[in-house]
């Protein structure tokens, strides 16, 4: 009993010391030689060339997708403009005004100056036929025909010259016109005015003869 005890007092050692000092320490791992850069192989030189290839090829499909999708966007915008014009052109509905057979009848007014003129110099066949469908126009087509005025008057304003002599003609036109008014009321008032005493003067000589 007393070999038992004194074995209990002396300290125990655990079994795998033994184990872990047979065990041989690992040697820490060495750094490994850089190694030296190998030079490419012709798969990577063709990989190389088809990327830039691709590369290319799709930077060459953008730029062209992009030139025509502009150009459409174009047409269509000068379709859309074109279209919004001839539109701007039509007289509204409440006027009543009808462009099929108004315009039918400015054709046959300038095939009758066409006829008219059929004998005449060539600056007569050339021009009357053109004012007679012109004048003809304004007086079937007031409306439309203003539209079309204030269609081209915006056109020749971006050009100066342009605008100018039409201002130029306009005015020199609405002054004869207006020249031609008063002396056409001048003209009026003289023969009313001849008639007038000329009938006084027979009702004077109808009166002396009774």
């Amino acid at each position: 009993m007393a070999f038992r005890s004194l074995l209990r007092q002396l300290p125990r050692k655990p079994i795998y010391d033994d184990l872990a000092l047979l065990d041989p320490p690992k040697p820490s791992p060495t750094p490994k030689e850089d190694s030296l850069p190998s030079s490419p192989t012709p798969t990577d030189r063709l990989a190389g060339q088809l990327k830039l290839a691709r590369l290319f090829i799709h930077a060459h499909a953008v730029t062209a997708e992009d030139r025509l999708n502009a150009f459409m966007s174009a047409v269509l915008h000068q379709e859309r403009s074109f279209t919004q014009t001839i539109a701007s052109l039509a007289p509204p509905p409440e006027t009543h005004e009808r462009i099929m057979p108004g315009a039918l009848y400015v054709l046959v007014a300038a095939m009758t100056g066409s006829i008219m003129s059929r004998n005449r110099n060539i600056l007569l066949r050339a021009t009357v036929p053109f004012a007679v469908g012109l004048g003809a126009a304004w007086i079937v087509l007031p409306i439309t025909m203003r539209n079309v005025g204030d269609l081209v008057w915006t056109y020749e304003e971006k050009v100066p010259v342009i605008s100018i002599n039409h201002m130029r003609i306009r005015g020199a036109v609405e002054e004869g016109w207006r020249q031609v008014k008063i002396r056409d009321e001048a003209t009026k008032k003289w023969f009313d005015e001849r008639v007038g005493e000329s009938r006084e003067a027979v009702e004077g000589w109808v009166r002396k003869g009774r």
